[in-house]
């Protein structure tokens, strides 16, 4: 039998034709994927083992799928949730596994290149873009209640698609969204979804916020914050990983943050105004922000693992 992955990219083909028609649904895939997982590198396996289960159904099998984009998305729903409760169970397993603060995988652009891009395409992905701070709130929630709120609440699957996946009926699958919803009201990612989501004013918190860190002007850094701010901090290790709560808590951290060596400037994180610092030339903390709608900040996500930093592709700064 033809191998259909060695003739996707055929237009003469069956496949090569199913694989672009495939091809104009992969970033809707990676959405889902990024929203429910928030991994790059997962994301984009799921994507791929969602064409190969589409490359290796038969003819019939492809005739008789009458809406495929909703196929695509209730297999790439499905694959997630799998991985979901697969890493959940890993989790669990494993007691340090389970007091590691782990941020998820991050967009970064440069605030310049991203804000002032001509491409329709990257105004519209960066437009799309999932804040981190949804994200993190997104990665407390049961693997089901994530699929449900994920499917419905942004993609606008009905209940009855989800219910089959989560093995559950249409009602008991509206009341995990519910319930999702209840989770993420009044949370750092609820407060920014209700703010104007002004980047330029996003932008100049931010630069406030460096250059207050590094003159180590506590007083001016507690200004920025909300009084209730909230700090995470992954240090990729899970005894130095933590999560602080309080806005003179958090200024306090900050100003102790003063590396004269390092460069730091503003970029866009998931399409808000973030931070990213660089010593020597290597990555060094990659801060990304949620803004409440007084325009204060309300968390504070720190990525200080270097090792990942290097992994994540991010842009060259200080040049």
């Amino acid at each position: 039998m033809t191998d259909r992955l060695a003739v996707m990219n055929d237009p003469t083909s069956h496949c090569g034709d199913l694989g672009a028609r495939f091809e104009e649904h992969r970033r809707h895939l990676l959405g889902i994927a990024y929203r429910m997982l928030g991994s790059h590198a997962e994301s984009e396996d799921v994507v791929q083992d969602t064409w190969l289960r589409l490359s290796r159904m038969t003819d019939e099998q492809i005739d008789g799928i009458d809406n495929l984009a909703g196929w695509l998305t209730t297999t790439a729903g499905r694959l997630s949730l799998d991985r979901l409760r697969s890493r959940s169970r890993r989790r669990t397993e494993s007691l340090e596994a389970a007091a590691e603060q782990r941020l998820p995988d991050p967009v970064v652009r440069r605030f310049d290149d991203a804000a002032e891009a001509d491409d329709p395409a990257a105004a519209a992905e960066l437009a799309e873009s999932v804040s981190l701070a949804l994200l993190v709130v997104l990665e407390t929630l049961p693997p089901a209640e994530r699929l449900a709120f994920v499917l419905h609440d942004t993609f606008a699957v009905p209940f009855d698609d989800i219910a089959p996946i989560v093995q559950r009926s249409p009602e008991a699958t509206r009341q995990l969204a519910s319930r999702a919803r209840r989770r993420l009201r009044d949370t750092p990612a609820d407060l920014e979804s209700r703010t104007a989501g002004d980047v330029t004013r996003q932008r100049e918190v931010v630069e406030a916020w460096i250059a207050a860190a590094r003159g180590g002007d506590f007083e001016a850094l507690v200004s920025l914050l909300d009084p209730d701010a909230v700090l995470q901090v992954d240090s990729g290790r899970p005894r130095t990983s933590r999560v602080i709560h309080g806005a003179e808590t958090i200024a306090r951290n900050a100003t102790s943050f003063r590396r004269p060596d390092a460069i730091i400037e503003v970029v866009l994180v998931n399409g808000a105004a973030g931070l990213l610092a660089v010593e020597h030339g290597r990555p060094l903390a990659l801060g990304s922000f949620a803004f409440g709608p007084d325009g204060r900040i309300v968390a504070v996500s720190i990525i200080a693992d270097r090792q990942r930093l290097g992994q994540l592709g991010l842009p060259e700064i200080g040049g």
